[in-house]
This record gives C-alpha cells, structure tokens and sequence, in this order.
C-alpha cells in the first residue's frame, strides 16, 4: 500500500529528499510531527513515508495507523499486505476494514490477530476466501473485538459463532449475512456468552427458524437494531419471543417489550402476520424503521398501529394494503409530523384515494410507488400541490394505440419516470 508519488507531489516535497536536516524537522519537535501526521490518510501517509528517513519513520509510526480502510485498494490487497500492516501496526491497530478485499485468507488474517490484539473494529465484509479458521483465530487472540462484518463470507459456519462466543464475550455489532450456513445452534451459542449484542444482521440466513429468535429474545437485553431480511422461516411466534425477551431494566420498563429497538427489517418473511407486527408497534415506541415488504399476510390492520411512531415504512408488495389502510396510516399523530419516507411498490389495491389521505403528512419527502396500476398522473399532481418537494417514484405504461391500417401494431415498452 505505497503507491508512487505523482508529479503535482513530487515539486512540494522536493525540498525535503533525502535531507534529514530540513529545517521542518530542525523547528518541530518529533512529538509535535508525529501529531501532525496522525490527521493523515493512508496515501498521504505513505507518500510522506518516501520523503526522508526520518519522515518515514514518523510516517510508519504504529500510533498513526489506529484506523485503517482499504476499500480504495482492494483490488491491489493481497496476505502479505495485511500482514505486513499488522506487524507494523500492532497493539496500535483499533479498526481495520478490508471490505471487498478478496484476496485475504485465513494465514493472513491469523498472522494479523496475533499482532493486533486490541482490535476493536473488523470488517470482512465480501472476503469470500475467509472459513472458520479466522474466527478461531480472532477468538483466540482479540477478546476486545467489538464490532466485527463477516457479510458474505458463505464458508462460515456454527463454529465461527461458537469460537466468537469464547474469545469475544464483548461483541456488539455481529453482521454474518448471506452466511446461509449458520442455523439456530449457532445462534445459540453466540448470544449465550455476548450478552452486549447490540446490532445483529441476519440477512439471508435462510436456514434460521422462530428457535433462533427465542434464544436471541432470552440473552440479548440490550439488542438495538436486528435484520432478518429474506428470512423466509421466520413467524409471528418468533417475533412475539423477540419482543418478549428484548427488554432492559434499567429504563423502568418503558414500553412493554422492547423499546430501545430503533430499525427492523422483515423483508419477505413471508409468515409474519398483522399479530406479530402488532406486538412490535406496542412494545416499540422508538422504532424509526419498519421494512416488511413482501410480507404478503400484512393487511390494513397493522397501519394504524404504524401511524403512531414509525417515519419510514415499506409496504412494498404488501398486496392486500388498501386505501383505507393508507387513510388510517395518515390520520396518526406520528404521520402528520413524523412520517419522512413510505414506499407501497406493487401495491395493486392502492388508488389515487390514498394520495389524498397523505396530504396532510408534511414531513413526507419520499414515496415510491412503482406498479401501483390504479394511481394516476393526476393524482400524484394533487398530492404536489400540497407537498411541492416530495420526491414521487413511479412508472407509467403508455397506451398501446389501436392497430393501423396494416393491421401492424407498433409495440411500445414501459418507460420510468422519476416525477
């Protein structure tokens, strides 16, 4: 990670080659230059390294390299890059993400937790070659690891999540989707021994059912924000465990269940019901964002539970919403003020009726209704005039004209409109 200086560089630092007895370095002492340099990026860093010896050994200091992404160069990240970052880093290093970087595997990453045992912040978000082995290694090495983004990294198994549980008990933030591996025995025992557990992604873990969620309701008190998007097992009789087990104490049981929980994401939980959804309203007064698109079982029902506090909705798909729904979902207290975002794509039932209901709703910025066949140009118009900078998302199939004279018909293809 030393890339060659650029010409527009090259001029400025010229002054400096090779000549440690600059006068920048005669004036300053070591102390204060080693400040200046912890406000570099890693390519500055890197090019000031190349400027003098002295400068280099600033520059590669272990305490200006706390925080490192290598996002930027992750096609150009290989092991031994990391490894060499770890050695020169060490007990200095508290984040590190290496998102995208496919070419780092396990050797690497085990030579990096041996070095970097104060590693706070990990991110292996697409590092596809990463198996069970590096999560035997940060278990065994980094006990202060807090936030850690395994994100499809599909070779990870249940016994990642029972290392992590031994070697990591101060997890908050746990991201292992797409790891479609992983089963309810995994979860188990992770949140069995993190009861910190903050944050918990679980997209595309397809094979996680309502026992899952029992056991993440009964040892995770402190849990903020959870994603269970294209959990297709997931039920009611899971959610209703979550909200029963997913309290704290200390806030003298504000709300019945859950009420720190701020973000949560049902995308086609295809079993989830108006009951299940109406124990999370109830219990979570606090929640900013509710995404149950494709949950083909929510009806009108769940939406006035919704107008009293949530801002941003998908209903997206949720074919048996309707105009009254909507009418409900406007007359809230929350929707008046509150209500910023609600996107109700394929929706078939919903009609220009449910623009009206919306009009009053003036913190509305977006609305998306992409293949709602039964809402009209004219009616999005109406709603302008009363929102004038709401952002409206359609798409409109132009009339296909009768047959000409020919008897050919001239074939017309749906346009997108961002109106």
């Amino acid at each position: 990670v030393t890339p060659k200086l650029d010409k527009k560089f090259t001029y400025p630092l010229k002054m400096f080659s090779n000549n440690d007895e600059a006068v920048i370095n005669k004036k300053l002492p070591k102390e204060l230059l080693l400040r200046i340099f912890s406000f570099l990026d890693v390519v500055t860093l890197c090019r000031c390294a190349q400027v003098s010896r002295s400068w280099n050994v600033l520059a590669l200091d272990g305490s200006n390299w706390q925080r490192i992404d290598l996002f930027d160069f992750q096609r150009d990240i290989e092991g031994r890059v990391v490894e060499n970052i770890s050695k020169r880093c060490g007990g200095f290093l508290r984040k590190l993400s290496l998102r995208g970087c496919l070419g780092v595997g396990d050797s690497a990453l085990r030579t990096f937790a041996q070095n970097c045992r104060n590693i706070e912040l990990l991110s292996l978000n697409g590092c596809t070659k990463i198996t069970d082995s590096t999560c035997n290694s940060l278990s065994k090495f980094c006990p202060k690891l807090k936030h850690l983004d395994l994100a499809s990294c599909t070779s990870i198994t249940n016994l990642s999540l029972k290392a992590l549980s031994e070697g990591c008990p101060l997890l908050e933030q746990l991201n292992i989707s797409w790891c479609d591996q992983v089963t309810k025995d995994g979860i188990q025992a992770l949140v069995r021994c993190c009861p910190g557990l903050k944050g918990l992604f679980l997209k595309g873990c397809t094979q996680l059912e309502d026992e899952a969620l029992q056991h993440i309701g009964a040892h995770c008190p402190e849990l903020v924000s959870l994603n269970l998007q294209t959990c297709s097992q997931i039920t009611d009789e899971g959610l209703i465990t979550i909200c029963r087990g997913c309290h704290r104490e200390a806030l003298q049981h504000i709300g019945a269940h859950c009420p720190e929980l701020v973000s949560l994401n049902l995308q086609t939980c295809s079993q989830i019901t108006d009951e299940g959804l109406i124990t999370i309203c109830r219990g979570c007064h606090r929640l900013q964002s509710l995404c149950v698109s494709g949950c083909a079982n929510i009806t009108d029902a769940i939406l006035n539970a919704l107008g009293q506090n949530c801002p941003r909705l998908s209903l997206s798909h949720c074919e048996l919403i309707t105009d009254d729904g909507i009418r409900q979902l406007g007359s809230g207290p929350c929707a008046h003020d509150r209500l910023e975002v609600i996107e109700l794509d394929n929706c078939p039932l919903i009609t220009d009726a449910s623009l009206e209901h919306l009009k009053t709703c003036h913190s509305l910025d977006r609305i998306e209704l992409y293949d709602c066949q039964q809402i009209t140009r004219a009616g999005i118009k109406r709603l302008r005039t009363h929102l004038p900078n709401i952002k409206v998302h359609a798409y409109f199939a132009p009339v296909t004209p009768p047959p000409s004279v020919g008897g050919s018909r001239q074939r017309f293809c749906r346009c997108c409109i961002l109106l």
